[in-house]
């Protein structure tokens, strides 16, 4: 199904609803890391749900899900902000030219921007993220991560969904 066109007016309330997603997102992360900081000490381990959920204190260095968080490259941390920066740049262009688009594809960027923008901060600052989101099974662990990978990963699913199952 195609999306109608909208009024000036409808423009500008969906602008206003995806900046307050993407606010929303990257302020949920900005206060969820600093609890994490601040009351999960390096090594320690909270257990949530036994044997499914811990909470963790982590640092990233790499890049999604820990990829290339081994490396000691010293240029990893330059390129990693440059390429962050590079799709930042993409992302608000798409939200900037969003005509008509489906409501899936303006959820679906504007969680991928709250979280880009949080993540790239930490990076800028520190050169690493903070992830502290530790989910398993027996021993089976999944990629530590926080709000901000969860925020791009959702929003990528919708933008991926509303592709995949458009008429």
């Amino acid at each position: 199904m195609r999306a109608s066109p909208l009024t000036a007016r409808a423009k500008t309330i969906w602008r206003v609803v995806m900046a307050l997603i993407a606010a929303g997102v990257f302020a949920s992360d900005r206060v969820t890391k600093l609890l994490a900081e601040r009351r999960i000490h390096d090594g320690d381990v909270v257990t949530v749900i036994p044997g499914f959920f811990n909470l963790i204190s982590t640092k990233n260095s790499g890049a999604v899900f820990g990829l290339f968080s081994e490396s000691t490259a010293s240029w990893k941390t330059p390129l990693l902000v440059a390429v962050s920066v590079a799709l930042l740049v993409v992302v608000v262009l798409l939200v900037i030219r969003t005509q008509n688009v489906q409501w899936q594809t303006r959820i679906g960027l504007s969680l991928i921007l709250g979280g880009a923008v949080s993540n790239l901060l930490d990076r800028v600052r520190t050169g690493q993220v903070e992830d502290f989101l530790d989910f398993y099974v027996r021993s089976y662990h999944w990629a530590t991560f926080n709000l901000a990978d969860s925020a791009i990963v959702v929003g990528t699913a919708f933008i991926a969904m509303q592709v995949l199952f458009a008429e």
